[in-house]
């Protein structure tokens, strides 16, 4: 399968399973167009705020340790299959909770790579769209057992500390997490609840920095 069938197929998926976030999303991966965050009026919190602009943040905007060598996709996605066969969003899901989120490689970078692991013979693919299954050939098996070094490293890489991302921006981007999932599971009523408890945190934090 290419990867021109995958996205031709898998358009079937819910929106539990999307990695981005569908009709929502603009130019970037985030909510309106544009930017790789909440929309335009993300780029006005400045940088370095993760909700969006040109600072760490959620899309392709953003700095810091989130995004990762092409090289590390690749060493990634092998040592995983390493330790089970997985599909592509099993993949991303394992990279992005064995990092605890610092990084999240997106379809974009996931899919050409298996499908060039495919065709070097390192990895093989089962099943259909959704159904894809991949798993590591005897080649493939070897390569990792070779590399054991540069995959180590390209772990250490993506989970090293960045400075500026400290408690409080790991805070705000799983705050931001919530918010796109509310964006799509929430009932209009607890929509309406939700923006009521965004308004007040957004209240108390400028009477933090008020202080």
């Amino acid at each position: 399968m290419n990867t021109h069938d995958f996205f031709e197929k898998d358009t079937t998926r819910t929106h539990h399973e999307r990695p981005e976030f569908g009709p929502f999303r603009g130019r970037g991966r985030g909510f309106g167009p544009g930017m790789g965050g909440f929309g335009a009026a993300a780029g006005a919190m400045g940088p370095g705020f993760p909700f969006g602009g040109p600072g760490m943040g959620f899309g392709p905007g953003r700095g810091g340790r989130g995004r990762a060598r092409k090289g590390d996709v690749r060493l990634a996605i092998l040592s995983l299959l390493g330790d089970a066969p997985a599909n592509g969003y099993g993949l991303m899901k394992s990279i992005a909770e064995r990092t605890e989120g610092a990084w999240r490689p997106s379809p974009g970078s996931v899919y050409p790579t298996l499908q060039q692991l495919v065709d070097e013979g390192l990895i093989a693919v089962t099943g259909e769209g959704r159904q894809s299954m991949y798993q590591l050939t005897d080649e493939g098996t070897a390569y990792v057992a070779e590399h054991g070094d540069e995959i180590a490293k390209a772990w250490g890489e993506a989970t090293e500390a960045d400075p500026r991302h400290d408690e409080f921006i790991g805070s705000a981007i799983k705050l931001a997490g919530v918010i796109k999932q509310f964006a799509f599971d929430a009932t209009p009523e607890q929509r309406s609840a939700g923006k009521d408890k965004l308004d007040e945190l957004r209240r108390a934090l400028y009477s933090i920095l008020a202080d």
